[in-house]
């Protein structure tokens, strides 16, 4: 039900204090007057036990854009075992295979919320370039450059092994064929409060790895979600994601005390709508650090 809240078992000594009990009731009221489905996951890097906030953290969510952080660690993982080097560099091609029954497909630039890639198109650039324009522009073509090379298993694999299953990686953007079998990506916000706490705690990959995720991240061009319920000048490292009637947003705010805050919404058509309400709800988890 559209601003439930889920209760994940806990010790005695775990309560929430006072304060983060009445702002979990603040942002319960705020998702049940939206009409909309969501999801929130709030905790500091430093937190002391039961200091967090979780609303339906296991509620599964079309991942949208968001299953391109998981992604971009499994390149790190693997330029950290040496399988590649994030300088390595690969032709841009447009042409990928279906999971549904392996035939190719290609994406349109009009679908892409970076059209700079497209003219790439038979050229060659670095890893590093492709995780900068999947992160930051939330390129799909680079994305699904590097899943082709990554493999979509190998990306799922490591997101278990890091405790994050709630994230569930299984292709690349726009594979129609697969997407009308529902063959999709999808979160929970819990997997992603997971992956985001090992970025900032430097536990994804390496201490090195991590803090150079961190830096991408930052440079996130997408600022209406999270960053717009903050106080100007807030820095965030965060990664957006919407599709139809879906609207995501989850990132490290690094206030006095950082914390990870993941909000996810559906069912609301009008993405200036969802996004203002992501704005609104990081308005009242911020000052749970203040």
């Amino acid at each position: 039900m559209a601003g439930q809240s889920v209760t994940t078992p806990g010790t005695p000594d775990a309560r929430p204090p006072a304060n983060l009990v009445q702002l979990k009731a603040d942002i319960n009221a705020l998702i049940a007057s939206s009409g909309a489905e969501v999801a929130v996951a709030w905790r500091p890097l430093d937190a002391k036990p039961g200091e967090e906030i979780l609303i339906n953290p296991t509620l599964r969510f079309h991942a949208a854009s968001t299953m391109k952080v998981p992604v971009m660690i499994e390149l790190f993982r693997q330029a950290n075992v040496r399988l590649l080097k994030l300088d390595d560099k690969v032709v841009v091609t447009n042409q990928f295979t279906s999971i549904q029954d392996g035939s190719p497909f290609v994406l349109a630039v009009t679908d892409d919320s970076d059209g700079e890639m497209y003219k790439a198109l038979g050229t060659k650039l670095s890893y590093r370039q492709l995780v900068e324009a999947s992160i930051t522009v939330s390129s799909n073509l680079a994305t699904n450059i590097l899943i082709e090379r990554l493999r979509a298993r190998n990306v799922q694999a490591t997101v278990d092994t890091m405790g994050a299953s709630g994230m569930q990686v299984l292709r690349g953007v726009e594979d129609q064929k697969a997407f009308e079998a529902g063959k999709n990506n999808s979160t929970d916000a819990l997997g992603l409060l997971t992956l985001f706490e090992a970025i900032g705690k430097g536990r994804a990959v390496s201490a090195k790895a991590s803090a150079e995720m961190v830096e991408i991240l930052k440079r996130q061009r997408f600022t209406d979600r999270i960053p717009a319920g903050l106080p100007a000048g807030s820095v965030v490292a965060h990664k957006t994601g919407n599709v139809t009637g879906i609207n995501h947003d989850a990132g490290i705010v690094y206030a006095a005390r950082p914390y990870v805050l993941v909000v996810l919404t559906r069912g609301i058509k009008d993405s200036k709508v969802s996004a203002k309400l992501i704005a609104d709800i990081t308005s009242l988890t911020a000052r749970a650090t203040n």
